[in-house]
């Protein structure tokens, strides 16, 4: 459907995504050929209504292209959806000072600020899908003080850790990490808001998974009161309504902090169908939510961000690739659905 370069690309990793950022948007595409196909499909949006960076050479405005080439203008305009919204750039295990450094000086190129989210805690997602993570505990640190290193003193918001906390509390990590964990947690806040312009939301689970008085306390040992807000609804697909409501009652029990919702692919709220234990996984008649804004109209919501990525897996599930890998159908069921 999409050409074997364009997957060879996408499976490279984001290292390859930041350095194609930054050549883009250093004019390697002005070279006056007429090759439409060649230029960047996307720009930035308005500042004024969300001052996110917009990668160019993101999966969803590769796919753009590949479906060009292929004369398939009308699945090229419903991806376009994805494309020309801002969404958050993970930063991988293996390059962190790198692929920081590479995101936001392409953001500060553009009068933007960069979306990063950290997802790196050892014993990750408790051996499933996305399980992984740093080797040990000092191994986790010394990623974090690369990270820092190479935001330096550009602008960036940081969601940290998706599911680190609501693990622990759920008791899917066991509780010989749990000690190890919240003073990782801790240090990572610290060391991150030493940065002079960075912005950190420590996550905090989703409305269907959690309740705010569960949450409060292991929050409050993570470190929450140093960091700037926490985000809600990380790649999951509660309606805005619901996170709202659950991130307002977590903020009352953990000193009125400010939030964030991922409204990525929350349109039409969670799928009920199934297996419980996995509804969450590449679910099928999904749509993507309402578009990244710092324009919420609630004093405590910060902004509605896509946390991740729309039209990557969940996981091996459901027909869908591993994790993380750039899903081209369920892109364009997202896309369909969306209003």
């Amino acid at each position: 459907m999409y050409g074997s370069l364009f997957v060879r690309r996408v499976r490279a990793g984001v290292s390859l995504a930041a350095t194609g950022a930054v050549l883009l948007l250093a004019g390697c595409s002005s070279d006056g050929d007429g090759d439409a196909a060649k230029q960047p499909p996307v720009g930035q949006r308005p500042k004024a209504d969300d001052p996110y960076w917009v990668n160019p050479d993101g999966k969803a405005a590769r796919q753009i292209v590949a479906y060009r080439e292929d004369g398939d203008d009308k699945n090229a305009e419903l991806i376009k959806k994805i494309a020309e919204q801002p969404v958050a750039e993970w930063i991988g295990p293996d390059n962190p000072e790198a692929e920081a450094k590479g995101f936001t000086e392409a953001a500060k190129k553009a009068d933007r600020d960069a979306l990063l989210v950290l997802y790196n805690i050892p014993h990750r997602d408790c051996g499933q899908f996305s399980k992984g993570g740093a080797a040990d505990g000092n191994a986790y640190r010394e990623w974090i003080d690369k990270v820092a290193k190479g935001i330096g003193d550009r602008r960036a918001t940081v969601v940290l850790e998706p599911d680190a906390v609501l693990h622990l509390v759920d008791g899917c990590t066991p509780d010989e990490y749990h000690e190890e964990r919240y003073d990782l947690l801790k240090g990572a806040i610290e060391r991150l808001k030493r940065q002079p312009a960075t912005t950190v939301y420590l996550d905090a689970g989703n409305a269907g998974w959690s309740q705010p008085d569960s949450l409060f306390e292991p929050l409050q040992w993570a470190g929450i009161a140093k960091a700037d807000g926490f985000a809600v609804n990380v790649s999951n697909f509660q309606t805005t309504a619901a996170s709202k409501e659950f991130g307002r009652k977590l903020s009352a029990k953990v000193g009125g902090k400010h939030f964030v919702i991922d409204t990525s692919r929350n349109g039409n709220g969670p799928y009920t169908q199934g297996d419980p234990k996995e509804n969450w996984c590449n679910p099928p008649g999904r749509s993507l939510g309402e578009p990244p804004t710092t324009k919420t109209g609630d004093p405590l919501v910060d902004g509605y961000l896509w946390i991740k990525r729309p039209g990557e897996s969940d996981g091996d599930c459901k027909g869908g690739p591993k994790a993380g890998d750039w899903y081209p159908e369920y892109a364009l069921e997202l896309a369909r659905n969306s209003k």
